[in-house]
């Protein structure tokens, strides 16, 4: 890592691609080895790539989210299993059998607890755990309000409604953060539920109210102005937008689920995106919005989103692995394998640690010297024997 460069703030679509790439990769497969070699990647960009902002801090809000959405999923199964014991299976506890009418035949509440349906759960809550950590990483490292004013004036509406809700947990983080501190300065001890009743309200507040003056300073410049356009163009728009939209969900579909929808997936892919790009430039007539200070997109931006496209496209085309080494088998039971080359195309995730800039790091107020210590410190005035005697 070279100590002379200059540091500066990655273009933030850079690092969205970098960490929805790495997702792209989580979510096609099940293998644990895989998926927490995923996380040690995103924690080691993380770490050496997060500025010293409140909102930087987020990634280990999003590690425990992640711990509890295993734990949800895992308890889940346990208590709504209803695992059907064949001879190679491992019965671990035997829960009590709740019976449900005949409308809910299709749940079931108790019975068996196998150990092959608790791992399958483990490995899928580790999977979903995995991606919300991807987005979490993005959001730790690019900032949202950054990467709004590089939308296209025709998704200004949709652009700002992605920001707001992007921009939600590194709010949270930081206002509980604020909140903290303005309680350790009043002398507030203690936890349990009266210390969280201190500290929601508060919380809830100071969003709401950043959150307002985020819509206000919006307004006073005058975003989302629209110039004269008629509805025919807004009804075009429109159309377009949505049908670009479907087609490509109806894409992206088709390319992960992996199954006949495939041959369905590129051409719906193509015509979505198609139909998107006539949409973003028929609608971006009719926005007017200048840009001050726009990001710069270099060679260290086109690094960093090349290290999350080649773990997605590893992935997604099934280089050097099986089906079985991505997705380990639970029944019957058998320990996963590390398959090379997905193990490799997740390493190079990591060169975004090195390729990056440093990030801009406010510098540490400075100690007070001695000068400015006699400035502020406080007069004494001592009292004489006369002013004694007239006070008694």
């Amino acid at each position: 890592m070279h100590q002379n460069r200059l540091p500066r703030a990655l273009h933030p679509i850079a690092w969205w691609i970098w960490a929805l790439g790495l997702a792209t990769a989580a979510s096609r497969t099940t293998n644990p080895l895989l998926l927490c070699l995923i996380l040690a990647v995103l924690a080691f960009v993380v770490a050496n790539r997060r500025g010293n902002a409140p909102w930087a801090r987020a990634f280990k809000y999003y590690l425990l989210i992640a711990l509890v959405v295993v734990a949800i999923r895992v308890v889940f199964r346990i208590v709504f299993g209803g695992d059907i014991v064949t001879l190679h299976m491992h019965v671990v506890v035997t829960l009590p059998h709740v019976p449900l009418p005949s409308w809910a035949s299709g749940v079931q509440i108790g019975g068996p607890v196998t150990l092959e349906g608790t791992i399958s759960a483990l490995y899928d809550g580790l999977r979903l755990g995995t991606l919300l950590c991807c987005v979490g990483a993005a959001n730790t490292l690019a900032n949202p309000k950054r990467a709004l004013r590089i939308l296209p004036g025709a998704l200004y509406e949709l652009g700002a409604a992605v920001v707001v809700a992007l921009s939600i947990a590194p709010q949270l983080v930081e206002s509980v953060q604020r909140v903290r501190r303005a309680r350790k300065l009043r002398g507030a001890q203690g936890g349990g539920l009266h210390a969280l009743r201190g500290i929601a309200i508060p919380v809830l507040e100071d969003a709401l109210d950043r959150s307002l003056k985020l819509a206000s300073s919006m307004d006073a410049r005058g975003y989302g102005r629209t110039a004269g356009a008629t509805p025919r163009d807004r009804r075009v728009t429109g159309v377009l937008l949505l049908g670009g939209m479907v087609g490509l969900c109806v894409g992206a579909y088709g390319l992960l689920n992996g199954s006949g929808a495939r041959s369905l997936g590129f051409p719906a892919l193509i015509a979505g995106s198609v139909l998107c790009a006539l949409g973003l430039a028929l609608g971006g007539r009719r926005i007017q919005r200048t840009q001050y200070r726009p990001d710069p997109w270099r060679w260290p931006e086109w690094v960093v989103s090349a290290t999350g496209v080649i773990p997605a496209g590893v992935f997604l085309a099934g280089v050097g692995a099986t089906s079985l080494a991505l997705s380990p088998s639970t029944s019957p039971l058998a320990w996963p394998t590390l398959p090379l080359v997905p193990a490799l195309a997740i390493m190079v995730g990591a060169v975004a640690a090195f390729a990056s800039p440093p990030p801009i790091v406010a510098a540490p107020l400075a100690p007070p010297t001695r000068a400015r210590q006699r400035l502020h410190r406080p007069k004494t005035r001592h009292t004489s024997n006369e002013e004694l005697e007239v006070s008694a």
